[in-house]
């Protein structure tokens, strides 16, 4: 039995529309990614699941007593109180059952007649029997449990809501529907609060979890451990795909491929057909004939082909080599008020790195960028840019720091006025801004709109430090794939922090791990720095590692040195085969494509076309090019991600 059915959802906002003939089923266990770019009305869908949003025609039937839990982006409220109460009142019925006890054990004191009080005092057990199932399933003890996994201390149970930070009340918000055990979860983009040890208990608790869910995420990996279906939102409409994220792409690429396909033949025959009726139609004998095919190509459908819908495509462009160290901090100390952040920090940032800054929120990572890029002083040491450095900054609050009042193009063009409007128009024209869309006010913009304009500033003047904060929040998954395929062809010194483990895996060359004031560097990525943190766990714990030892202390400059001389020298010899396999297969693809470009020339001859004895082995080569091309593609993308992953 479904756990909801949604028939012929419908949604315009004005001339824009969002939903026609939506239709879709979700099953009791469902595990749904719902994808499609910024805009298409993802966040929209799930308000219109949980009752935020009313579509404009349609129907949804949830299956009886069905419960359901939302989380938003951005946070609209949490309840008064200390934290594990505001937790546990997100569970809908306490106060209700609470006040039937209360009720039920005061009617009982008053009651004088013997089968009165029998039938009160059974009603009064009931109730405390559902008290104390409902206490073991949404009590105290498994509020504390989740608040701990999301990273919460046991000295933060009793403070007040209102003393935590947006990112934190995001997480107790994420904890009460954790706890709420709904039967539908309805989470949009919950990761983005969330440093990586959090992230990885959340990503186990829901993997552990056997209820339906409908995911929004921009990030690739989590999306993929997690959902076993796709809901994607196309040019065409919503469609459903089984598989993960991976599968979903792959069927839309074979689906096109088919289409692709089917309309050559149809090309093809209309093609015969007009050629025959233009050559016969003025004839007494063929007349018949000619009115037949005529008949014939009225009646012929088109294949209409699925166009995807525009993504961000950029390129950061080639700058000016900056001198070997980047930057230098020397004995930085930073507190507020009375949390030291860092207490004597000193640490060197070398040209071409791409350092990944790790470590538990509130440890300091958005400190440390801020006071690299400027916008903080320290209270103690230097921060100093090396020779011909020349910084650019995204963060997170650049997005809502805009002008609100200005157009998308005045906001740009008051970054570079001396630049022609043509130039910034192209720019923009990379992110999805172009003809009136970049007279816009930023004020109407979405979130997603508004990353994507502080990110083109960075383009606009060219860095080649570039220092960027949790770039991936609030973009969609193609818009963030985009940007980390450019920031792979970056020819700068990159620094950052972000949740995104894809983000994370596909760029980090180094990583800082900022934690007991200080910095631990280690060459290498993400992956390898994890491993190495097992490792030295398993030695600590077999006594081989004095616990005050390497891991809280940063490599000296020569242990760096050499272990990047020797992760350099493994990555070499494990990329050159790789390489050679991407070499060969890019050479027989150029092959093949260039073979299918005569063939598909060749069949929309209609001369040629009519000829079947002449046409039917070439028809049969296109067939085999196409499924060979497949083949190739899909080596060619294992390899180039196996030598992404080094």
């Amino acid at each position: 039995m479904s756990l909801l059915i949604a028939t012929d959802v419908q949604l315009s906002f004005g001339s824009k529309v969002l939903f026609e003939h939506a239709t879709f089923t979700i099953g009791p266990t469902d595990r749904i990614g719902l994808v499609g770019a910024n805009g298409t009305g993802k966040s929209t869908l799930l308000k219109i699941l949980v009752g935020q949003q009313h579509a404009d025609d349609g129907r949804l039937v949830y299956r009886r007593d069905a419960r359901v839990g939302y989380l938003p982006q951005d946070l609209q409220s949490l309840p008064d109180g200390n934290l594990v109460d505001a937790v546990m009142s997100s569970v809908p019925g306490r106060e209700s059952l609470d006040r039937r006890l209360t009720e039920t054990d005061a009617a009982l004191a008053q009651a004088k007649d013997d089968a009165e009080q029998m039938e009160l005092a059974t009603l009064l057990a009931e109730l405390h029997e559902e008290r104390e199932h409902f206490d073991e399933h949404f009590g105290r003890h498994r509020a504390e449990r989740i608040l701990l996994g999301l990273g919460f201390q046991t000295k933060d149970f009793t403070l007040e809501t209102t003393k935590f930070s947006g990112g934190w009340r995001m997480r107790a918000a994420l904890a009460g529907l954790l706890l709420q055990d709904p039967d539908l979860l309805l989470l949009d983009e919950p990761t983005n609060h969330l440093d990586l040890p959090t992230l990885a208990w959340f990503d186990a608790f829901l993997k552990r979890s056997k209820k339906a869910m409908v995911l929004i995420s921009h990030d690739r990996e989590f999306l993929n451990r997690q959902i076993s279906k796709v809901i994607s939102l196309e040019t065409e409409g919503l469609r459903t795909w089984s598989g993960d994220y991976e599968d979903y792409r792959r069927q839309r690429a074979e689906e096109y491929e088919r289409q692709l396909a089917q309309a050559g033949k149809v090309a093809a025959k209309r093609a015969q057909l007009e050629a025959f009726i233009n050559r016969f139609r003025a004839k007494a004998s063929k007349a018949a004939a000619a009115q037949s095919k005529m008949k014939q190509l009225e009646k012929m459908e088109s294949v209409e082909l699925h166009q995807a819908r525009d993504t961000v495509s950029f390129t950061f462009p080639l700058v000016a080599a900056s001198g070997r160290e980047v930057a230098r901090f020397s004995g930085i100390r930073k507190a507020w008020g009375e949390k030291v952040i860092y207490d004597g920090l000193d640490a060197q940032v070398l040209r071409g790195q791409k350092i990944a800054v790790v470590g538990l929120n509130g440890a300091g990572k958005t400190t440390l960028l801020k006071l690299l890029a400027g916008e903080l002083t320290p209270d103690a040491g230097t921060v100093e840019l090396g020779h011909n450095v020349i910084l650019g900054y995204y963060a997170q609050h650049h997005a809502e720091t805009l002008e609100r009042s200005h157009t998308i193009l005045e906001q740009m063009m008051a970054l570079v006025p001396d630049k022609p409007q043509s130039y910034v128009r192209s720019v923009l024209g990379a992110f999805l801004f172009s003809g009136d869309d970049v007279d816009k006010r930023i004020g109407v913009l979405s979130g997603g709109e508004r990353a994507r304009v502080a990110l083109a500033r960075l383009l606009l003047k060219p860095a080649n430090l570039l220092v960027m904060d949790e770039p991936t929040n609030h973009l969609d998954l193609d818009s963030s794939e985009a940007l980390i395929e450019a920031l792979e062809g970056y020819g700068g010194t990159l620094i950052f922090v972000s949740h995104n483990r894809s983000f994370l895996d596909a760029l980090a060359t180094h990583v800082w791990d900022v934690r007991d004031h200080q910095i631990v560097e280690y060459p290498g990525n993400l992956a390898e720095y994890l491993q190495h943190l097992d490792a030295e766990a398993s030695q600590r714990e077999a006594g081989e590692v004095p616990e005050a030892g390497g891991a809280s202390k940063a490599l000296t400059e020569k242990d760096r040195r050499r272990a990047e001389a020797e992760a350099r020298q493994a990555k070499s010899r494990a990329a050159g085969p790789l390489k050679k396999e991407i070499a060969r297969l890019e050479a027989r693809i150029a092959e093949v494509e260039a073979a299918q470009k005569e063939r598909e020339q060749a069949l929309v001859d209609p001369a040629f076309a009519s000829d079947y004895a002449k046409s039917r082995p070439v028809m049969e080569a296109h067939r085999e090019g196409v499924e060979e091309l497949e083949t190739l593609y899909a080596r060619w993308e294992t390899a180039s991600a196996e030598l992404s992953a080094l």
